[in-house]
């Protein structure tokens, strides 16, 4: 078994698993991302109050609405990503070496190269899975209507919560094949690239936040030139929160992007209204700007921090720990195991 099919099977795994655990997030995230109207009270509050209103109006299942194709699309995703990052490193560390052997150079991927790889991998991920994840928004915000109170039920519902009810919606059976077929009805076959743009630009994420760490970096190693211990008196902690704050401005910046492509990848609205119709990134970042403020571009951030802090974090150990186990059933030896960064999760 080849090691870029071992990471793209590692990789698969630990998504599904990621995605099954945070998948409720992603669903209200979802939906703070694609609420047009700024008025509207029930996207003002924490996601942990939106999901308590999701179980309370539709059913606890509506949290999972589009989690079959989800999965099938991190899986996807995952191993794609993987695969690929794979062959492209081992041609760079391949190319790296011919170099040295030239006398340029010392052999090794320099992080130009590095970012050069991920950024490659990411383009091909986007452009082969990018019609699953527009079935997976579609799902995510397709509302059912509430959920029919008895009359013991209504006397216990709060004034606020009657104000926070979502509007009346179609009460028709979501699958997968109905979403797919408005969807080709709607756009034709190019409506499953929708999106596609803002989620290729949004590869530059991880270049963003290195660019940000060098910065900070070198800032605070040329403020504690002077102090006894040097350059190289940071600590982990320092480190740790230098990394964070990076992570931070390359969210700030690239999150738009996000808000942007569940727009384009949600059910277009066919009425009056022209805030609910998107001709292109373009277009719907102009409109966003002249009906919801700067605001409307960063709907759901908080929701979507953690949900992919926390995602992150469990793919990379659980595909690492994937990785070991399959190398060594392979080969035998642990040894040969290489850390690979994490693409984020959706």
């Amino acid at each position: 078994m080849s090691d870029a099919l071992i990471n793209g099977l590692a990789g698969a795994g630990g998504g599904i698993v990621a995605q099954l655990l945070t998948y409720p997030l992603q669903t209200v995230n979802a939906r703070q991302q694609t609420e047009r109207d700024p008025s509207k009270p029930a996207f003002k509050d924490g996601a942990v109050r939106q999901l308590c209103l999701v179980v309370q109006n539709e059913g606890w299942e509506r949290l999972y609405g589009g989690l079959a194709p989800s999965l099938v699309g991190t899986a996807a995703s995952q191993g794609v990503y993987y695969f690929f990052y794979q062959i492209f490193r081992s041609r760079a560390e391949a190319a790296s070496l011919r170099r040295s052997i030239r006398g340029i150079g010392d052999g090794s991927v320099g992080m130009f190269q590095s970012l050069t790889v991920a950024a490659l991998s990411g383009c091909v991920n986007v452009l082969l899975t990018n019609p699953i994840w527009v079935v997976v928004t579609r799902m995510q915000t397709h509302r059912k209507a509430n959920k029919q109170q008895g009359p013991q039920d209504q006397g216990l519902t709060s004034a606020l919560d009657k104000a926070l009810q979502p509007a009346p919606v179609e009460n028709v059976p979501h699958k997968t094949i109905n979403v797919i077929q408005d969807l080709y009805k709607e756009a034709g076959a190019f409506g499953f690239w929708k999106g596609v743009i803002p989620a290729l630009i949004m590869v530059s994420n991880p270049a963003i936040q290195f660019m940000l760490y060098e910065t900070l970096l070198k800032k605070l190693k040329k403020r504690r030139a002077s102090n006894f211990k040097g350059a190289q008196g940071l600590t982990a902690i320092e480190v740790f929160l230098l990394g964070a704050v990076a992570k931070l401005g390359a969210t700030l910046v690239t999150y738009p992007l996000l808000v942007v492509k569940a727009r384009l990848q949600a059910k277009q609205m066919i009425d009056d209204d022209k805030r609910h119709r998107y001709k292109g990134t373009f277009d719907a970042i102009t409109k966003m700007m002249h009906y919801e403020g700067l605001s409307g571009l960063y709907k759901g951030m908080g929701t979507k921090i953690v949900q992919s802090v926390f995602a992150s974090a469990l793919l990379f150990m659980i595909k690492e720990e994937l990785v070991k186990g399959a190398r060594f059933l392979v080969t035998g030896d642990t040894s040969l195991v290489k850390k690979l960064p994490s693409k984020p999760s959706r």
